[in-house]
């Protein structure tokens, strides 16, 4: 890779595993995510001549990631692609949540500058942690390179913000990505602004299509707490148990929308003539749960 002279690169640190330490590194699945200071994590990476400033912005295991953080991470990353000193931006993030992070960061706010996100599968404190080597490469690619936007840079590889999924629990090159494919769906995005302005998130639910689907949960929950939103994560491409879809059916008539998606890791769902609902395309069932949620925040904002 070709490292040009460049302007410095922003690290802002969320937590997760990248940051974890273990309490024995020959039981490394036996730790605590986001332990690890961000100043210490660059302690060992750092690439000779390059301008690095780092800012804890929290210090989580992704699991317990949360729409107040988000709003904080999307502050600080718009802040910083604004400087015309910066470069670009990293982002440390656990695995669990990084395909929703990622997506979420790429549809608000569209970086015209390179924004990395990187991650690990092993704790800091494991001798052959994964870590340091993801950090050094996201790095490097963040000033070497002249993309716009937001991608993940782990295992070696670089994937688009946008269709990324965590797609393996335990290998070190989790990730996979499809090529980028224009979804149906109009949902409106709303802006920047008005995502940081939201003080009231709208519910979205997700619900899994299975063997004996019957839609009780969606009943109970419209019941008593109607959310907003629905996305059904179906079998196949798409498909609803016949007692699920009436459930939804009813949801919708009560005023939520519902999404379809597919549970199958890969392809997306496509358009049928006996669709009931309209489907999220290419996204994975947890994307199309933030496109749905951005939707709302828009709608409400008007």
């Amino acid at each position: 890779m070709n490292v040009k002279k460049t302007k410095k690169i922003v690290v802002l640190a969320t937590g997760g595993t990248i940051a974890g330490l273990a309490l024995d590194a020959s039981q490394p699945q036996n730790y605590t995510a986001g332990q690890v200071a961000v100043a210490d994590l660059l302690g060992s990476v750092i690439l000779k001549g390059l301008d690095v400033q780092t800012e804890q912005v929290a210090q989580i295991d992704s699991k317990d990631m949360s729409f107040g953080l988000w709003q904080r991470l999307l502050a600080r990353v718009a802040h910083w692609v604004s400087q015309d000193d910066v470069q670009g931006v990293v982002i440390t993030h656990g695995t669990d949540t990084l395909e929703e992070t990622a997506y979420f960061l790429q549809t608000v706010l569209q970086p015209t500058k390179p924004v990395a996100i990187t991650c690990a599968m092993l704790p800091a404190n494991v001798p052959d942690s994964d870590g340091p080597g993801n950090l050094k490469e996201a790095l490097a690619w963040t000033q070497a390179s002249d993309s716009q936007g937001v991608y993940v840079v782990c295992a070696g590889q670089v994937h688009p913000g946008q269709t990324v999924q965590k797609s393996h629990s335990q290998q070190r090159n989790s990730f996979t990505s499809q090529a980028p494919v224009t979804s149906p769906l109009s949902l409106r995005v709303p802006s920047v602004a008005q995502v940081l302005a939201c003080k009231r998130w709208p519910r979205v639910e997700l619900v899994l299509n299975h063997t004996g689907a019957d839609g009780h949960l969606v009943r109970t929950l419209m019941a008593h707490d109607a959310p907003q939103g629905w996305v059904a994560a179906g079998t196949g491409n798409g498909t609803l148990h016949l007692d699920l879809e009436a459930a939804l059916l009813e949801a919708q008539n009560q005023g939520s929308i519902v999404l379809r998606a597919s549970r199958c890791a890969w392809g997306g769902v496509q358009s049928r003539d006996a669709d009931v609902f309209p489907h999220a395309g290419p996204l994975t069932a947890v994307q199309a749960r933030v496109a749905l949620w951005l939707h709302l925040v828009s709608l409400h904002a008007a």
